[in-house]
């Protein structure tokens, strides 16, 4: 019901100061255009709509209820009461002296509708039907209040002074010669730091001769495939969930990506013989997005499967960022021949920087550095010869366990509001990595269309059907290392809204 101050019979008392006009070069209001009696109803519609459709895009700032109601000739209490219902919607938020913005992202446009000319649920903007990489860089392109989208660090943690001193003493000690080109398979003081990393936290002992620098664990899978595809390879193994993201490299490879089951241990390897495929794409230390670890059976039947002629590509996703278990080792340290070994500094320092690394077994090494030699020439040699600097100091040491405390504590955080706020949901993988999935069984809901709902109340989140070939629960995967604890749990209590809103 509109408020008692809008009902106010014409010609009665209007605020001090009010105007004489009916109309705002705010949106362009015009007050004769609102309906008799549904003045409050109809100015929150107004900046409903213009929420929705990017007019008023995230952080724009509302007049105050005093500016506005004098240009509109209305009560200040009628603007007090539409700016209050926006709030409750989750689409503003503020007062006083800092004034209401607008928290809520502009909600996409609609797709394809269903019957009577309404949207099917979860099918509009970024998470409707799309091509190829278009699903996630069209989420990533949309604004939002509190992002829970998986596979980012902390970025406020960045290192910014222990990089800055170190690229003033490489620059301090490069001649004229060291801005040429250089290496395609990258700086060899970055590989002989390289091989040093990961001896002592992987427990791979390899060579830096066999160590290929390159562009992140994408452009990793993307050589890897190219190879492969050249030598007749044209179907692989993925794990079911497993990442959207990786699943598009090898794809875009010329790959055709085979679904095998994930369960409490991990990819099974019953059902990947059963498959027929003789090359697998796997997360064994961090499982991309369920969390779990392969385990000890089935790693000694996956080695068997290699030894006699299987190819294993082993992407280290996040084992770094591990808080309740022991570490496990890398698949490529128990049988270098039959793994491809990818990993990269992306979830511990920052995915800008495109630093990764690479190792194949010797019969593919001279491959796969010639098509990383005709992909780029190399990755950038002043950041590689900061990163093998920092390496080396040990600072990278010493910030994985700054960020380790810093994501536990964000982890907890989360945690607890998701006991709170969504009590019917299934945490899985709490005990590493950067996210949290969350599963609803038995519901009878999409978890695009909750997806779609949170992030028109300002939160982003990834569906867990995006990373799903097979169906399955409904879901959301959820990132936790880049936001404050406060910012995490409002995040969940939005998301406990969007749900409320779906049943």
């Amino acid at each position: 019901m509109d408020s008692a101050e809008e009902r106010r019979p014409e010609g009665s008392e209007k605020p001090v100061g009010a105007a004489t006009a009916t109309g705002s070069d705010f949106l362009q209001l015009d007050l004769d255009q609102a309906p008799p009696g549904g003045r409050t109803a109809w100015l929150t519609a107004r900046i409903l709509a213009a929420i929705a459709d990017g007019t008023l895009p995230l952080g724009s700032r509302l007049p105050s209820s005093r500016v506005l109601a004098a240009e509109l000739g209305v009560t200040r209490g009628l603007v007090t009461e539409a700016y209050r219902r926006l709030a409750d919607a989750g689409q503003v938020q503020g007062g006083g002296r800092a004034g209401t913005r607008v928290v809520a992202a502009p909600l996409p446009p609609p797709t394809p509708t269903g019957g009577g000319g309404q949207p099917p649920p979860g099918t509009g903007g970024p998470f409707g039907p799309r091509a190829g990489g278009a699903l996630v860089d069209a989420l990533r392109a949309v604004p939002c209040r509190i992002d829970l989208s998986p596979g980012v660090p902390d970025l406020t943690a960045f290192p910014r002074t222990a990089w800055l001193q170190a690229e003033r003493r490489v620059l301090a000690g490069l001649t004229a010669a060291d801005f040429g080109y250089g290496n395609p398979q990258g700086a060899p003081a970055l590989r002989a730091a390289v091989t040093g990393w990961l001896a002592r936290n992987r427990g791979i002992r390899a060579d830096p001769g066999e160590v290929v620098i390159v562009a992140g664990v994408a452009q990793a899978l993307g050589l890897v495939a190219h190879v492969l595809h050249d030598r007749g390879v044209r179907r692989v193994a993925v794990e079911d969930p497993g990442s959207l993201g990786a699943r598009q490299q090898l794809e875009y490879g010329r790959l055709e990506t085979v679904p095998v089951p994930v369960d409490e241990g991990g990819l099974d390897t019953a059902a990947l013989r059963a498959s027929g495929a003789r090359t697998v794409l796997l997360t064994p230390a961090h499982q991309f997005p369920t969390g779990v670890v392969l385990d000890g059976a089935r790693r000694r039947d996956l080695l068997g499967w290699a030894a006699a002629g299987g190819l294993v590509v082993e992407d280290d996703y996040d084992a770094e960022h591990r808080y309740d278990r022991a570490p496990v080792p890398a698949l490529r340290a128990l049988l270098p021949e039959g793994v491809c070994y990818a990993g990269s500094v992306s979830k511990l320092l920052a995915p800008a920087l495109r630093l990764g690394w690479l190792l194949v077994p010797p019969r593919l090494h001279d491959a796969v550095v010639a098509a990383k030699r005709y992909a780029d020439l190399g990755n950038p040699v002043l950041a590689q010869l900061v990163l093998a600097r920092l390496m080396d100091s040990g600072e990278l040491e010493r910030h994985l366990r700054f960020v380790r405390r810093r994501h536990r504590r964000r982890r907890d955080a989360m945690l607890r509001a998701i006991a709170a706020h969504l009590p019917a949901a299934r945490v899985h993988g709490a005990a590493a990595g950067l996210h949290l999935v969350v599963t609803f069984d038995g519901a009878d809901f999409e978890d695009t269309a909750l997806a779609a709902a949170a992030l028109a109340l300002g939160v982003k989140a990834h569906p867990l059907s995006w990373h799903r070939i097979r169906p399955g629960a409904p879901g959301l995967v959820l990132g936790y290392a880049a936001g404050p604890p406060g910012e995490l749990e409002e995040g969940i209590a939005l998301v406990g809204r969007a749900l409320s809103r779906l049943r």
